[in-house]
């Protein structure tokens, strides 16, 4: 009997000890409840972890799919569960004690340090967290992770800016297109554009030779979304880029001259680039969804050719020009109007605003610093922007980098299907949908011969364009790149500094809020207002309601913090 109970014991020893062993090998759990808890937790290690990633830049919700869910689980054994920003989630996600195991913030202003002054964020200092889980990072990062301590209240490390520069010594490719149909521009006989205003009549006579998309729906000008809406409407606010002016703080920044101009500001840029939509509006040349389609059916539009211009270089390439409609002789290619003067960044040691954080109650702070720091290595940032190593890119024998001919197809047509069997779906199904980059498109990649990580600078991609319809932009802009062309022309270049806003404390965020809710509903009453008259009635009211809001307040928060700017871009140079 004796011994019978010490065999017992000796085993219930070997159990124990196993159930150590094994346990030691999951990823270190803080104290306190984890957003994992929203999801299944990764109970053994066989299964996945799903990890819960709050990214308020985010368009989409719901587990990561396609083939970077595929990339995810190869590398790390992990799902992602995305969960974007809307009106109170940032709020009900604070009041649940956990933001998420990641945590992306869309600007490193008043939400993000209010997640550091109550403690939701993860000192990555803490139990030597970065030197252990995030090497890449602290080695080659360290501009971005001194900024970061810096704007801290408590001066400790939360994470990093997006867009990281590797130097400063030049500015970004150009992110801001005035892209119109150039097919349909040629047989208009290319006409000389001076001005905005100047695009309505364009369109009316694109309409007129091209009055249905490809799969016969009516085409207008432009198509609008409003699920980017931030202070402003955010359509409206962009279009200022085309003049150098950058948003800030519910206003504009000339980057140049360093001044600050309110959005309400008459005969300022919001007003005008808001005049110029109600036009179009009025001469049936904006889509009348703009309002409720949202991003994803904006982008079904410029697919199927339903409008002819556009601001941004991602929704021409990757939209509309696929390889069908190349073929036919279509394409969608930036025109620099007389007046354009398109706004470029700088580029920065100090990464910008959007940060890469970990929720301080996540159940696997190793994990989710391991994650980070692949997508900040060379093959991360890669695989996030172009697709998996080797089905869509790769490095040639001189180390050059190059999209593969089915990358291409699917830099093309993000409606391209994978077909190998190991990664599902559509490429542009399967994109990375956390929605915030590591470095800058334009950084040096350090494995490639001086390569940047932008494909449209690298000499394989350009060797591709030899199309007629190119051919016939290359000898009318007498350029070989889109960069070079508009670099050719009046540009302006926003200068990278360590600037962070400042918080805006209690009593201002109340009056934020209620004014840039009036801004953006008035504005977009205004874009379908009927007349004139209409269209000054609204704006009036527009100004009247955002005055007894508290605008005043705004604007001197506005004009303080635009002088910081000011001054620490001065530093810089």
């Amino acid at each position: 009997m004796k011994r019978s109970k010490k065999l017992l014991l000796v085993i219930l020893a070997f159990v124990l000890a196993f159930s150590v062993l094994s346990l030691t090998g999951c990823g270190k759990k803080n104290d306190g409840e984890s957003a994992a808890d929203d999801n299944n937790g990764g109970s053994t290690s066989d299964e996945p972890i799903t990890l819960t990633v709050y990214s308020q830049l985010a368009n989409y919700q719901g587990e990561q799919i396609g083939w970077f869910a595929q990339v995810m689980l190869d590398k790390f054994n992990v799902k992602l569960n995305i969960v974007p920003d809307a009106d109170g989630v940032f709020v009900t996600r604070m009041e649940s004690g956990h933001l998420g195991d990641i945590v992306v913030f869309g600007s490193d202003g008043d939400q993000y340090l209010q997640a550091i002054n109550n403690g939701m964020l993860l000192d990555w200092n803490q139990d030597n967290l970065l030197d252990n889980y995030g090497p890449y990072i602290k080695e080659h990062m360290q501009k971005a992770l001194e900024k970061n301590m810096k704007i801290n209240p408590d001066g400790k490390l939360y994470g990093f800016g997006h867009n990281v520069a590797t130097s400063s010594g030049d500015h970004e490719s150009f992110f801001y297109y005035n892209a119109i149909r150039w097919d349909l521009y040629k047989q208009l006989g290319y006409p000389k554009i001076n001005t905005l205003e100047d695009l309505a009549d364009l369109f009316a006579a694109m309409k007129e030779i091209c009055p249905t998309s490809d799969t016969g729906k009516e085409t207008y000008g432009v198509s609008l979304w409003d699920d980017w809406d931030g202070d402003m409407v955010m359509y409206v606010k962009a279009t200022a880029a085309l003049y150098g002016w950058d948003e800030t703080h519910l206003g504009l920044y000339d980057v140049t001259n360093q001044v600050y101009q309110g959005c309400l500001t008459e005969g300022g840029l919001y007003l005008r680039a808001l005049k110029f939509y109600n036009n179009l509006f009025r001469r049936d040349l904006l889509d009348p969804d703009s309002l409720t389609q949202k991003f994803d059916g904006a982008t079904e539009d410029y697919q199927d050719g339903a409008a002819f211009w556009n601001l941004f270089d991602f929704m021409v390439l990757t939209n509309y020009n696929t390889d069908e409609h190349i073929a036919q002789g279509k394409a969608m290619y930036p025109l620099v109007m007389e007046d354009q003067r398109t706004i470029s960044y700088g580029l920065n040691v100090f990464g910008g605003n959007r940060v890469w954080t970990i929720g301080a109650t996540t159940q696997y702070p190793e994990l989710c610093m391991e994650i980070i720091n692949w997508f900040a290595t060379p093959e991360g940032r890669m695989t996030i922007e172009y697709g998996p190593r080797g089905v869509c890119w790769e490095y040639d024998e001189n180390k050059k980098p190059y999209l593969t001919e089915f990358g291409l197809k699917c830099r093309n047509d993000g409606k391209t299907e994978y077909v190998d069997g190991h990664y599902t779906g559509t490429h542009q199904d399967g994109s990375f949908q956390i929605n915030n980059t590591t470095w800058s498109i334009d950084a040096i990649n350090p494995e490639t011969d001086n390569e940047t990580y932008n494909y449209k600078r690298w000499a394989s991609y350009n060797a591709t364009l030899t199309s007629d319809i190119m051919e016939d932009w290359r000898q009318f802009t007498g350029c070989t790149t889109f960069d070079e062309y508009i670099g050719s022309k009046n540009y302006a270049v926003a200068i990278a500094s360590t600037y962070a806003p400042s918080p805006k404390g209690e009593e201002l965020e109340i009056i934020w809020e209620q004014v840039t809710t009036a801004v953006k509903d008035y504005t977009w009453r205004a874009i379908y207002a009927q007349s004139d008259e209409e269209f000054d009635a609204i704006v009036e009211e527009m100004i009247t309601k955002a005055n007894e809001y508290g605008y005043d307040k705004c604007m001197e928060y506005g004009e303080a913090e635009a002088a910081r700017r000011k001054a620490l871009e001065n530093e810089a140079k």
